[in-house]
């Protein structure tokens, strides 16, 4: 399937397009923040990117920035061609839990050493999640774990008919 046509890239923005296969590492040093149940679970002073082409970053926050007791870990396992193995884990606050909705990679894949004892999470999952002052919107589709902001330029995967992207 083709490529999709690039949305504009406004000043301030980047696109999607330019990150590269196999994705790129890159810290983001704006302050992070996630929501479950109207409470603060995750105030991170910043966060690791990964960017790869068609996606907007997915976050990897320490897993120290997480209140105590706001993860617990879950069933199940995925492999990433690029980061290695992921485990999951459910998330809770504000007496919500939101099943399956966080991973990590234990012992993630050469390149990507960065991320371990990081954790990512589904934006479409808990209340809200910040970068900086922005609320994210999460990625389209339930399987991927990109947050848009103001600085990303799609089209993104996930939206009908990306599945070839």
């Amino acid at each position: 399937m083709p490529h999709p046509r690039r949305d504009s890239v406004a000043p301030g923005q980047e696109s999607v397009w330019d990150y590269p296969r196999p994705p790129a590492l890159r810290w983001c040093n704006q302050r992070i923040r996630v929501v479950l149940g109207g409470q603060t679970i995750c105030d991170a002073p910043g966060a690791w990117q990964v960017l790869e082409t068609s996606h907007p970053p997915t976050y990897y926050l320490p897993g120290t920035a997480f209140v105590e007791q706001a993860i617990t870990p879950a069933d199940g396992s995925s492999f990433c061609e690029w980061k290695g193995a992921a485990r999951y884990f459910d998330l809770h606050g504000g007496g919500r839990t939101a099943d399956r909705a966080a991973w990590t990679y234990p012992e993630p894949s050469p390149g990507f050493e960065r991320i371990a004892e990081h954790i990512a999470l589904y934006a479409h999952a808990v209340d809200a999640c910040y970068v900086g002052d922005e609320l994210v919107r999460p990625q389209p589709g339930r399987f991927y774990g990109g947050w848009i902001t103001e600085s990303v330029a799609g089209p993104f995967k996930g939206v009908p008919g990306s599945l070839g992207w």
